[in-house]
């Protein structure tokens, strides 16, 4: 961690912590207990980053070795149970805890890859991957299809965001701290607005139109 500046840092355990948090509002939904739903809010949490550690070579994986990070996660579990009744006035908390998060990580975990030495390439996957990881591990064991898997713009939006981090980072003609921030409002705007209006993906049916 020590090769990232200290706003993606920030960035990460920020990510960290709202991610939990959305973990921890879909745990307590399906009525886990007080274990359960710590489980789901640290695997929510820090699943996408540990994947794109164990990718990059920093091994052992941020979200094992630095307790800020367990410490977040956990921190981010108890809100959530001992604030539950005004988390539950937000409009779909758990959209938007994951919209945030998704925002945050596709940010981090492009940058973390860049400056590990990857590439370009390698640096978007990452980023969607270190994005999306949390969410699908938090819908597999909550026994629902990942949403990446269904026609809502998800990792999409977060292949646009590390995209902006890599071309940034590229084109030099603004500073990294501006590219992130940029690529961290876009998608995070792209994904309330795509749950806003609607806008998904276009799928495509085995059915054959009547006759």
């Amino acid at each position: 961690m020590d090769k990232l500046h200290s706003l993606y840092y920030f960035l990460d355990l920020a990510g960290t912590f709202v991610f939990a948090i959305s973990g921890a509002v879909a745990a307590k939904q399906r009525g886990l207990d007080l274990f359960g739903i710590c489980a789901v809010a640290f695997m929510v949490a820090c699943g996408g980053g540990i994947i794109r550690d164990l990718c990059i070579g920093a091994i052992p994986p941020t979200g094992l070795s630095n307790w800020r990070y367990l410490v977040a996660a956990i921190m981010a579990a108890g809100m959530t149970i001992g604030l539950y009744p005004f988390v539950q006035r937000l409009n779909h908390p758990v959209l938007f805890f994951d919209a945030l998060g998704l925002s945050l990580f596709a940010v981090t975990g492009a940058q973390k890859s860049l400056a590990y030495g990857h590439n370009a390439e390698v640096a978007v996957l990452l980023g969607i991957t270190t994005a999306v990881g949390g969410g699908v591990l938090r819908d597999i064991l909550l026994n629902r299809i990942p949403i990446i898997f269904e026609k809502e713009i998800y990792a999409s939006a977060a292949l646009i965001g590390a995209s902006i981090v890599v071309l940034g980072n590229h084109l030099k003609w603004i500073s990294n701290d501006w590219a992130s921030i940029i690529a961290l409002i876009i998608c995070f705007g792209l994904r309330l607005l795509a749950l806003r209006y609607h806008w998904n993906l276009p799928i495509y049916s085995n059915d054959k139109p009547s006759t």
